[in-house]
């Protein structure tokens, strides 16, 4: 039962800290120095990676109407038995099947598939040595501090100006790969956080907070959901019945915890920047290194 309260909390952890830019990595790495969950190394390694399937499936969920490239053209009863009806004509006209799929979303994924490239080309094959080079204390304060300095630094400069980008129509594939290379800098280091990197990318870019964000989160889906198989499959689907508990456990918790902060994180951008979070990112960075030096 202990363990089972170990992986709420961790779900929870990684649900808040997964979509606001403060890292869930780093959090997830200190959380672990202090509620060790009692399984194996080779279990926590991929467990703490595989929850994030559960704040995956937030996002599809609330961005479904924004992601899911297929449905019933407008007037969907009424067309849909006229294109029955006619469905020769549509031919002719080149409609027909084509009515269904909505091009602006297929196009939204052909960006986020550039976004991916720096990802699948260096942040996949050398996980392994980035995870034993850089997931330590030191290197997760100082990507805290850097990057919530990043953050102050950007929204100060960014104060008053108009974003040149305030929708994802308006994203370029070159901007989308430019976002991809700041999500590298998170897969390689620890604490800089998946959703800050991107985040302060966008807005170097001159997207807007909210699409930036939106971007993020949609972004996130193919690059977590990938990182997590990869996982599975190096672990194995030989679970223990604990095992496989506190993972679904971990991942449930995650999903409604994430539901709730996506949702309030889109509603407090459109009213406030975020230099907080930058402010946040300093302050824990600081404590990490003052654990690190004299509690360690």
């Amino acid at each position: 039962m202990i363990e089972f309260l170990k992986s709420f909390l961790f779900g929870i952890v990684e649900g808040i800290t997964e979509w606001l830019p403060i890292s869930s990595t780093g959090h997830l790495i200190l959380l672990n120095q202090f509620v060790k969950l009692n399984v194996s190394e080779e279990f926590y390694s991929m467990f703490e990676v595989v929850i994030q399937l559960g704040a995956i499936l937030a996002v599809v969920i609330l961005f479904w109407n924004q992601i899911f490239p297929f449905g019933a053209p407008e007037g969907s009863h009424t067309v849909r038995r006229r294109q029955a009806k006619h469905a020769h004509r549509k031919k002719k006209s080149g409609n027909g099947i084509l009515s269904y799929v909505k091009m602006d979303i297929i196009i939204l994924w052909l960006k986020v598939l550039v976004a991916c490239i720096p990802a699948i080309v260096i942040g996949m094959p050398f996980n392994d040595l980035f995870e034993k080079w850089f997931y330590n204390y030191p290197c997760v304060a100082i990507a805290l501090i850097v990057f919530g300095i990043a953050f102050i630094i950007v929204e100060n400069n960014h104060k008053g100006k108009p974003a040149k980008i305030n929708s994802m129509d308006e994203l370029t594939y070159k901007t989308a790969f430019l976002i991809g290379l700041f999500q590298l800098i998170a897969a390689i280091f620890p604490g800089t956080s998946r959703s800050g990197a991107t985040i302060v990318g966008a807005l170097i870019l001159g997207v807007s907070r909210t699409v930036a964000a939106e971007f993020t989160f949609v972004l996130a889906i193919p690059v977590m959901f990938g990182a997590s198989l990869l996982k599975l499959v190096k672990f194995g689907l030989n679970f223990t019945g604990t095992e496989a508990i506190i993972l679904l456990i971990g991942m449930v918790t995650a999903f409604v915890s994430s539901i709730i902060v996506i949702q309030f994180l889109m509603g407090y951008i459109k009213k406030h920047d975020f230099k907080v979070f930058g402010y946040y990112r300093i302050v824990l960075g600081i404590l990490v290194i003052l654990y690190a030096l004299f509690l360690a």
